[in-house]
């Protein structure tokens, strides 16, 4: 499919992402919140621009290879045993979607690969532009794109038919690996002062594409549709601003 179908006007999207960095406050001290200070996610209704089910389920598939991979890239570069095991339960999770959506696809007799291989060229791209600098820059970019991502495709899912809505809501029922990522990004930080500031600009770096990928997700035609969607993107980036506030990251 076009360009022109997938992303949003450019204007819409700076405007977004322009929000979005008007809210920084500044570097804090790295620090993981803890389950009783953390905001609970805020409701996100993004239903009525959810994809048809063959092509919700290739899209989901090949992000969360995506996100595999790019754990797996991390585990290769981080230098510590404990912190490469830890990355290593985070991608077990993405592969175990991965596998979960690729069922779903060859249940309906369909050609899982073949139908992912119609949806790969923008998250193949985000992978090109987020490329870090070294394994804190790749483990943040995952982190922030499994947060992001993960909550996009939740809320897509409730205006799927209920056998397909299902299956997702149980293949999302456990993120804690998400707390296993921040929980190395917070270790990092700690030892290095130097490197909350940078990787506070890495993350706002990563959103622009981040939203990118996830705009491609979404089905959208025309200005009143986007007009609709963009409260719902609103939301997902107040979630990725509490991702990055529990690491203690401007946002």
């Amino acid at each position: 499919m076009g360009w022109t179908r997938h992303l949003w006007s450019t204007s819409r999207l700076l405007a977004v992402v322009d929000w979005f960095w008007r809210r920084k406050r500044g570097v804090q001290a790295p620090r993981l919140r803890t389950r009783d200070d953390a905001q609970p996610a805020t409701r996100i209704d993004l239903k009525e621009f959810a994809p048809e089910p063959i092509e919700f389920f290739a899209r989901a598939a090949y992000i969360e290879l995506m996100v595999f991979d790019e754990l797996s890239l991390a585990i290769s570069l981080t230098p510590t045993t404990a912190a490469k095991t830890a990355l290593a339960t985070a991608a077990d999770a993405a592969l175990d979607r991965h596998r979960a959506f690729v069922r779903a696809i060859e249940a309906k007799g369909r050609n899982a690969a073949e139908e992912m291989d119609r949806y790969r060229a923008v998250p193949d791209r985000f992978r090109r532009l987020t490329k870090g600098a070294d394994w804190y820059e790749t483990t943040l970019t995952a982190h922030l794109a499994i947060g992001f991502l993960d909550d996009l495709f939740q809320a897509l899912a409730e205006g799927l038919p209920a056998a397909s809505a299902e299956l997702v809501r149980e293949a999302f029922a456990d993120r804690s690996s998400e707390a296993v990522v921040a929980g190395i990004l917070a270790e990092a930080m700690e030892r290095n002062p130097r490197l909350p500031s940078r990787l506070a600009l890495w993350g706002r770096r990563v959103l622009g594409d981040i939203l990118l990928v996830a705009r491609d997700v979404l089905d959208v035609h025309g200005v009143e549709s986007e007009g609709r969607a963009e409260p719902g993107f609103s939301e997902l980036i107040a979630n990725h601003t509490r991702r990055m506030d529990a690491l203690g990251l401007s946002a």
